[in-house]
């Protein structure tokens, strides 16, 4: 098992340390190394990555505002010559944190470290199927999509309602749809995206799922009909 890395760092003499333990780790596998975050944003667009190899201190966009602008995030590995920034990684949700200059058997341990999460998750994901990750009141939360009711618009939020409990997350309709399977949701309002496997029942109105009443579009009845005899 080999799992898809990139290098951000705008050092290149770091980037190249960093590239050649990638290359020589037998579980990794070297996509490419980037001196920013825009052109690592634009590689991770056409090929999957597995693993981030970040420094946190780079000039336009730092480590931690190129993570917040990922929609899918892979593990991260932040790497800095700065302790104090040790904490924040954390709050991002970081596999680990390197501080420089990295020392092998260091980088050793975090790799093994992101390798046994991403066994987990890929356990996880046999056993309860898909799921995104969302943050709510400055938390991560992994929501599994099989367990996701409805999502409904909130001002400049979206409201997420599961079998278990609603979160509030910054984000727009149309952002979040981008993350939901086409297969399993579908927006049948400017204001709702409905999980089909949830509805009970319909009319030309109203779709419902346990005792809500979701509002239909007067054009997605006929969506809903097709998706629902697709599932």
């Amino acid at each position: 098992m080999k799992l898809n890395c990139v290098v951000v760092d705008d050092s290149s003499l770091q980037r190249m340390v960093i590239a050649k333990l990638v290359n020589n780790h037998p579980n990794l596998q070297l996509v490419g190394d980037f001196s920013n975050a825009i052109e690592a944003k634009n590689c991770m667009t056409v090929h999957t990555v597995d693993l981030i190899f970040l420094d946190v201190e780079m000039p336009v966009i730092s480590g931690f505002d190129f993570i917040d602008g990922l929609k899918v995030k892979p593990q991260v590995i932040f790497i800095t010559s700065k302790a104090e920034y040790a904490l924040k990684a954390f709050d991002y949700d970081a596999t680990d944190y390197l501080q420089k200059p990295i020392v092998l058997e260091r980088f050793n341990a975090s790799v093994k470290r992101a390798l046994d999460h991403y066994m987990l998750r890929q356990d996880n994901h046999d056993d309860e199927g898909d799921h995104i990750f969302i943050k709510s009141n400055l938390k991560k939360l992994k929501v599994f999509t099989n367990k996701i009711k409805w999502i409904e618009a909130y001002g400049d939020y979206v409201k997420v309602v599961t079998e278990e409990d609603t979160n509030l997350v910054l984000s727009t309709m149309k952002s979040f749809e981008k993350d939901l399977s086409k297969d399993k949701f579908i927006r049948v309002h400017k204001s709702y995206i409905i999980n089909i496997d949830k509805v009970e029942r319909f009319n030309s109105k109203f779709a419902e799922i346990g005792v809500t009443k979701i509002p239909l579009s007067r054009n997605k009845k006929e969506d809903l009909i097709r998706a629902l005899a697709i599932a």
